[in-house]
This record gives C-alpha cells, sequence and structure tokens, in this order.
C-alpha cells in the first residue's frame, strides 16, 4: 500500500507497524524514528521557527482566524505520489495540514485515495488509533501486540507508583501567553503519581494567566511547550523564569514536548515513563533523556 502521512504521529505509528516501507511521502516535521528523514515531504512550514512564542502565538491566531493553514500542502508531489492511503488528523488547525484542504485534493488525484483523519482526545483513543491503522492496513496482528505492548508499559508504571503520595501539578502547554495542558496530558499526569490542578482530561488545552497558575498552588511545574524539545522547553523557562517563581512550585521541570507529550502517538508512554520517574525517582524506573530540571 502507498500511504502518507501528513502529521507527526500518524508517521511514527506506521512505523511502528512495520509500514515504512509502504510510506511513501511525510511532513517536513517527521523527524522520527530516524527513517522518516529520509522520506520525501510534501509539506512546508509558513512560519520561522526563530520567532520568539509570543510572536508564534499572535501569528497562528491571525493565519487560522483568516482560515490559513501555517502548512502548506505540495499538490503536485501528492500527485505525482499516487497514494492509495493518506493519514491527516483534524484534532488541531495548528498541527497539520487542513483537513478539508486534504479532502478536495485527494477527490481529484487520479489514484482515489482514502482519507483517514486520526482525532484522539485521551490516552484511550490514542491506542483506538493504533487499531484504525492496522485494520486499514492490514496490520490487525501489529496493532494488538504494539497495543498490548504500551498497555502493558502502562500497567507498570501504575503499580510503580500506586503508594506514593501524589504532588499538585501544573503542565504549561506554552508560557507566552500561558496554556493550560489538556487532551490526554492530566491522564498521564495522574498515570504517573501527580494530581493535575489545572488541566481536564480529554479536553482542549486552555489558556489562563500566571495569577491563576499560582492559584491553584502547583508544588511541581511541567514546562511543555507544545512541539519543541527540551533544550528549547529549558530556553523557554528560562527566559519566563520571573513568571515561573511566582506559582510558588518547589521545582520545575522543562520536558521534550514534541517527541513525548505533543503528539498522540505511541511515544506517549515514553512521556509518561519520563513523568513517573521525573516526580517519583526512587519508585519509577529511569527513562529516556527529555527533561530538564531547573533551579529558579
Amino acid at each position: 500500500m502507498r500511504i502518507v502521512s501528513l502529521v507527526p504521529h500518524a508517521t511514527e505509528l506506521c512505523f511502528a507497524l512495520g509500514l515504512g516501507d509502504e510510506l511513501i511521502a511525510v511532513t517536513h516535521e517527521c523527524d522520527y524514528p530516524p527513517a522518516a528523514l529520509r522520506k520525501p515531504k510534501v509539506t512546508r512550514n509558513a512560519l520561522s521557527p526563530h520567532t520568539s512564542s509570543a510572536e508564534i502565538d499572535a501569528t497562528v491566531r491571525e493565519r487560522v482566524s483568516s482560515g490559513e493553514s501555517i502548512y502548506e500542502l505540495d499538490h503536485e508531489a501528492l500527485h505525482a505520489l499516487e497514494p492509495e492511503l493518506i493519514v491527516t488528523q483534524e484534532l488541531c488547525p495548528v498541527c497539520a495540514v487542513s483537513v478539508d484542504e486534504v479532502r478536495e485534493l485527494a477527490a481529484e488525484l487520479p489514484s482515489h485515495p482514502r482519507v483517514i483523519s486520526l482525532d484522539p482526545h485521551t490516552l484511550g483513543e490514542t491506542l483506538g488509533d493504533v487499531r484504525t491503522i492496522a485494520e486499514a492496513t492490514g496490520r490487525r496482528d501489529e496493532g494488538v501486540a504494539l497495543v498490548a505492548l504500551i498497555a502493558g508499559r502502562i500497567d507498570r508504571v501504575r503499580v510503580a507508583v500506586r503508594k506514593a503520595s501524589h504532588p499538585r501539578i501544573a503542565a504549561l502547554e506554552w508560557l507566552d501567553p500561558v496554556f493550560v495542558a489538556g487532551h490526554w496530558t492530566p491522564q498521564l499526569i495522574e498515570l504517573a503519581g501527580g494530581e493535575d490542578v489545572l488541566g481536564f482530561p480529554g479536553e482542549p488545552s486552555q489558556q489562563l494567566d500566571y495569577e491563576r497558575v499560582a492559584a491553584a498552588q502547583p508544588e511541581v511545574v511541567i514546562v511543555m511547550p507544545c512541539g519543541f524539545d527540551a533544550p528549547r522547553a529549558h530556553a523557554e523557562a528560562l527566559a519566563h523564569a520571573q513568571h515561573l517563581r511566582r506559582l510558588g512550585a518547589s521545582r520545575v521541570i522543562a520536558v521534550d514536548a514534541s517527541a513525548y507529550f505533543s503528539r498522540p502517538g505511541p511515544r506517549l508512554v515514553d512521556g509518561l515513563e519520563l513523568l513517573a520517574h521525573s516526580l517519583h525517582p526512587d519508585l519509577a524506573a529511569p527513562a529516556q533523556a527529555g527533561a530538564l530540571e531547573m533551579l529558579l
């Protein structure tokens, strides 16, 4: 099957299901696994990556309100590739090409590809997406095995921290302006042995201000700017250190959101393990690199 992925977490999922050879094109943001970097790219970013958080937020708001995407789709390349399946998403207008644009293009392609939109809001729904892609690509057994593997790792974390005290956590998905993480992140925090004092499972991230965050009295602040890796998250936290100090938390941890939290793919379980070890190092096994603790 000739598959095009228009969202990074779908690319990761395809590779996890053994579909790497059938993946004929990906987005410019698909960077994992390393083999994804060698695939043809069919999108471009309309934003400069070298801007501040406030500038990114303002530009995104302007483009989205005017009906413009922050990604540009290469229509000519897709025509030439003749895909049979296109995987995209419509959960977040900031994270991928407009699903309406994808469907309109698919209807014009001679190959008449099927379009699947992955739109998970919860951790459970991300596992449902594994089954969806597995069924659509004839990889049912691989899908069952992957779900079982992820579920087993989730259970091990749950058991490891079940008797731990649950520190109060504020998970910040953006710092200027402040956004509190939602969707699957509050579930990950709860499973990792924390209490998310601001986010709502299954609900979109919400914009607050630093005074509202401080009023929730977090003990730990997780800085996880959407789409940023750990060094960039750390730099963002340092740039906003004055605001973070006022939150009253005893710890501030910057994490690789791009790899382990922003993308609702197979590596969310890596993010869970990272959180569990960060919150309870004596109980949860060390995870992969991806967190930087700060002294403010």
